[in-house]
């Protein structure tokens, strides 16, 4: 079984979009948690499932929320999520992460 982790800006990107939805309508914060639990279990099954977008990058778009989950597999069996990205974010601001 694959380790996930989050590359912490991606954790504080987690928490942020939590939060802004709690806010927006309480308990959409925990469904949209939900989503990325659900995602991150289908990564750890199928880590190659999502869209290589260059080299070991990879894009796991999820179906409910405007969200993807940027990614990289790691040599030492872990799956390393580098961005909880908006769609209309700024494009490749994650680009220096690794």
């Amino acid at each position: 079984m694959k380790n996930v982790i989050f590359h912490p800006l991606a954790e504080q990107e987690l928490i942020d979009a939590v939060a802004y939805y709690e806010e927006q309508e309480p308990g959409l914060g925990l469904e949209y948690i939900g989503e990325i639990e659900h995602a991150v279990s289908f990564l750890i099954r199928y880590p190659e499932a999502g869209s290589k977008i260059q080299d070991s990058l990879r894009r796991l778009i999820l179906p409910k929320f405007p969200y993807y989950l940027l990614y990289r597999i790691l040599e030492s069996d872990q799956i390393r999520i580098l961005a909880v990205a908006h769609h209309k974010r700024k494009p490749q601001y994650w680009v220096e992460r690794e």
